[in-house]
């Protein structure tokens, strides 16, 4: 059996059995169709092609008969963990960040300004 999982597409993932030459689609909400007799030559267009979805709409749908799928929907996602905010990596640039604030080297001169002159 052969698995794509696809991502940017309403398809989510495709499953390719071989020997029987079913083709499950399970798609973004959970539905899932499946198709026989495909051949390997629709699978591995499928799996290259620019837009999957699109290439089932033009080249599988009406083609080949629906069947009952190998497996059920695809199970949701994990839970990610959130990262740090950009705040929490970079802190505020607030107006008060602005315009002559301290960097890393200290003070900037401005030029024209007394700042950084010899007195003597």
């Amino acid at each position: 059996m052969q698995r794509r999982d696809f991502t940017g597409s309403r398809l989510r993932r495709a499953v390719y059995d071989p020997a029987s030459r079913q083709l499950d689609l399970h798609w973004e909400g959970g539905r899932v169709d499946a198709y026989r007799p495909v051949p390997d030559a629709v699978w591995r267009r499928l799996c290259s092609a620019p837009n999957p979805a699109t290439y089932w709409e033009d080249r599988i749908a009406e083609e080949y008969p629906k069947v009952r799928a190998m497996a059920g929907p695809l199970p949701p996602p994990a839970p990610t963990r959130p990262g740090p905010s950009l705040q929490d990596l970079f802190g505020s640039a607030g107006p008060a960040d602005e315009g002559g604030a301290p960097g890393p080297e200290g003070p900037v001169d401005e030029p024209g300004s007394e700042r950084g002159r010899d007195p003597a």
